[in-house]
């Protein structure tokens, strides 16, 4: 069905399409999603920060920003749905057009700015049973005098809602936003959001820019302030080749051209942390095959995005199950 509608969606200005795919999905979430994915494979399952997952496969933050359609993307076949980024207030992002897609090459270009209608009014809609793990990303509004104090403030306010929390430092569209993954700033930003959290695991999301020291200052940091996991990563400023004619549109780069430099990331971030620090890879999956590659190299959990745009709603389904011959073929990864 996708391959049959996705003419008339890309004919679409994407934002307008992702607005009408996240209607969809939330319709769908209000009829009892009838004909859902089927309950990934058991050997699929997975433990993590004392949260049990039913896939390692997860949907990344940016896609469901206010928490409009969580039902709708777990009964897709996401294991987990990350909601956001939130920020305490509302904004509305970056002038449009600030969203393109990259046809030719399978990428995304987004400077969106941290988008949403404000934590208040996501929480109100997040529902109190799901069918897998909930996160809640969470950023500073861009014109916030202390970004720090928003991040503690978001983090003590989803707590009630989520099953655990990203500290997204990472977008590169929130100016100055990436300058908290280093120094003592990172360090206060994550002891102020420790503080928040109560019992509920916080996640750290960091930039596919950071050098190999600047992951290392960010693992070690987030082991000293019991973070949980650290995703591994974001978008990308970077260029590498690519063939569509908004490559040299602003903004970070998603989707298939960045899978070499997460790749490169995901493995630098496991030789930092030292099995310490549990990871979860991003950016440029697309497959089982990928997924599995991630999680034998370091990864124990995964999330995707760009792919949806190109592969179809019905990708979790296919990965899950694609996945689960893989575990049976060559064993489970051992992370």
């Amino acid at each position: 069905m996708f391959a049959a509608l996705r003419p008339a969606l890309f004919a679409l200005e994407p934002e307008r399409a992702h607005r009408l795919t996240i209607k969809a999905l939330a319709a769908w979430g209000t009829l009892g999603t009838p004909g859902k994915a089927p309950t990934p494979d058991p050997s699929l399952a997975v433990t993590l920060a004392g949260l049990s997952f039913p896939s390692p496969l997860g949907l990344a933050a940016g896609v469901d920003k206010d928490a409009e359609a969580i039902a709708g993307f777990f009964a897709l076949g996401f294991g987990s749905v990350e909601v956001g980024t939130l920020t305490p207030l509302p904004q509305a992002g970056n002038p449009r057009p600030r969203l393109f897609r990259l046809v030719e090459d399978e990428g995304v270009i987004n400077r969106m700015g941290f988008n949403n209608g404000g934590l208040p009014a996501a929480l109100r809609r997040v529902p109190g049973r799901r069918r897998g793990v909930l996160g809640i990303n969470v950023g500073a509004n861009k014109n916030s005098p202390d970004r720090t104090a928003d991040y503690a403030r978001g983090v003590a306010a989803a707590v009630p809602y989520a099953d655990y929390i990203t500290i997204n430092i990472s977008s590169p569209n929130t100016p100055g936003l990436r300058d908290l993954q280093s120094g003592s700033a990172l360090t206060e930003l994550l002891a102020a959001c420790a503080e928040a959290r109560g019992s509920t695991p916080l996640f750290l999301k960091i930039a596919p820019d950071l050098d190999a020291p600047g992951i290392d200052h960010a693992v070690r940091a987030a082991i000293e302030h019991g973070v949980a996991a650290l995703i591994v990563g974001n978008t990308t400023l970077s260029r590498p080749s690519l063939a569509a004619p908004a490559a040299n549109e602003a903004g970070g780069l998603s989707g298939a051209p960045l899978k070499a430099l997460a790749r490169q990331k995901l493995l630098e971030a496991r030789a930092a942390s030292g099995g310490q620090l549990p990871l979860i890879a991003v950016g440029g999956i697309d497959s089982a095959e990928e997924a599995y590659w991630r999680l034998s190299h370091g990864a124990r959990l995964v999330q995707l995005y760009s792919a949806l745009v190109y592969r179809g709603p019905g990708l979790a389904r296919r990965i899950n199950q694609a996945l689960a011959a893989l575990y049976a073929r060559d064993g489970a990864p051992g992370g």
